[in-house]
């Protein structure tokens, strides 16, 4: 009987804080990764003058925020976006590219010349994490960048 006495104060007290706090079951919800807002960030991969490099060559993410990465390939060449140790840290919900739609685990993107190219993902761990084109000679030409996922401040 005591003990029965104490689990039902247990439960109010956990109930009196969550009020004082403004929190109430219905607000304890997360949302659902896939309708979080998004932020839309656009990188080139290339550009029309024919150099290798990504513009912008540094990308910053907050763990935890939805994000719809624009690819475009500006250039004359194929390049290709490949970020294997972030892309491993993230949970992507769709890369669209014309009228198809992938779902899945994704490692790197090739966008031919003139290609656009949609990655929508929530990166999930934070760090520092490198970019480069996989095209050989492209990495070396400067076709590089850095990936930085920084963590969530707390509201």
């Amino acid at each position: 009987m005591v003990f029965k006495n104490l689990v039902n104060y247990g439960k109010i007290f956990v109930l009196m804080i969550l009020m004082v706090l403004g929190l109430t079951q219905g607000a304890i919800a997360l949302p659902v990764p896939a309708q979080q807002p998004l932020q839309e960030i656009q990188v080139h991969l290339g550009n029309a003058k024919g150099e290798l490099k990504f513009e912008p060559d540094h990308l910053e993410f907050t763990a935890g925020q939805r994000y719809k990465l624009l690819l475009d390939n500006p250039s004359n060449q194929k390049h290709y976006f490949t970020a294997k140790d972030f892309a491993d840290t993230i949970w992507s919900q769709k890369v669209e590219a014309g009228k198809v739609e992938i779902k899945g685990a994704i490692h790197e993107l090739e966008l031919k010349p003139g290609a656009i190219a949609e990655w929508v993902f929530i990166p999930q761990k934070t760090g520092e994490f490198e970019l480069h084109c996989s095209v050989p000679g492209h990495a070396a030409a400067g076709m590089v960048g850095t990936i930085n996922v920084l963590a969530n401040p707390l509201p």
